[in-house]
């Protein structure tokens, strides 16, 4: 299904640059469905093998950049909506109540130190501005926890993009194989996600103590 983008960015980037890659990376940290996938590891490669003119230091910023823009984005919406008009109107933007209600538990249960890990899962990834926003974490330690987990995120991404280049399937739209060449780092994230974020999620939600 990625296909025509995947395409498509691989004949933008020459011309986009970083700019092309910090906005897709900024759309990947909203509610839009868009892996990180399949925007930094293409463009390791490409400038990797010298088909276009980026670094892999720029590009690790640029993806850098656009995360925090992006969560930033979720983090204002949802600190100046407040918590009722995101759980009441959010599944307009794919953003369930159960999601925000997960998310919650998350970001109450490992705290800022979360918003560093959760560059790194999936699910949670997407939505940790959203409560990070509603309790009005310190926007400065929200900012400086996303910049260093997508940097992470980012610089693995660019190490596996090198790593894949001999495959030339990943350039023609085969999203399964980057599956493949991440089998070991999708194993551990997947654990980690399940450990550290599936079962917090979906713990109940502690019943009120009666007076």
């Amino acid at each position: 299904m990625f296909k025509p983008l995947i395409d498509w960015y691989t004949g933008a980037l020459d011309k986009g640059g970083y700019s092309l890659i910090g906005l897709l990376m900024a759309i990947e940290s909203s509610v839009v469905p868009l892996p990180s996938e399949v925007v930094i590891p293409p463009a390791a490669h490409l400038a990797h093998t010298q088909q276009i003119d980026l670094s892999m230091t720029g590009i690790v910023l640029a993806g850098t950049i656009g995360s925090w823009l992006g969560a930033a984005v979720m983090y204002w919406t949802a600190r100046l909506a407040g918590r009722p008009l995101v759980m009441r109107y959010g599944r307009f933007v794919l953003i369930s109540p159960a999601k925000v209600e997960g998310a919650e538990r998350w970001a109450a249960h490992y705290g800022a130190m979360g918003i560093f890990v959760s560059r790194l899962l999936p699910v949670v990834r997407h939505l940790i501005g959203i409560p990070a926003g509603i309790v009005r974490m310190d926007f400065l330690k929200f900012s400086i926890y996303t910049v260093l987990g997508s940097a992470v995120w980012c610089s693995v991404l660019c190490y596996l993009g090198v790593q894949m280049g001999q495959d030339e399937k990943l350039l023609k739209g085969e999203l399964h194989r980057i599956s493949l060449w991440l089998g070991g780092a999708i194993l551990v994230l997947g654990s980690m996600y399940y450990f550290f974020v599936h079962r917090q999620m979906h713990k109940a939600p502690a019943p009120e103590s009666k007076p």
